[in-house]
């Protein structure tokens, strides 16, 4: 679709990241991080979406059909905005 009503997703500012890288040096803190595999995948989706069946998951007699997602995917304008929502609601 052409109209993406949430799409924004906050991003840490470089000099966010060296004061912190600062802080942590200087006061002889621990860092850590972490990752989380397939990030999008996790997030909400909010409209409806519509899309063709993949590749080798075609049933005969079904090629018509499509799929309605449930979940982001890679790929589309609001999966970054529906992570960050998602990862929010946890920490």
């Amino acid at each position: 679709g052409v109209d993406y009503n949430e799409i924004f997703s906050p991003v840490v500012k470089h000099v966010s990241i060296r004061l912190m890288l600062s802080a942590v040096v200087n006061r002889d803190y621990e860092l850590e991080q972490m990752d989380v595999k397939t990030a999008f995948l996790h997030g909400d989706l909010e409209e409806r979406i519509l899309m063709k069946q993949p590749e080798g998951f075609i049933k005969k007699g079904d090629e018509n059909k499509v799929c309605l997602l449930r979940k982001s995917l890679y790929g589309l304008k609001q999966s970054p905005r529906q992570w960050n929502i998602k990862f929010d609601s946890f920490m």
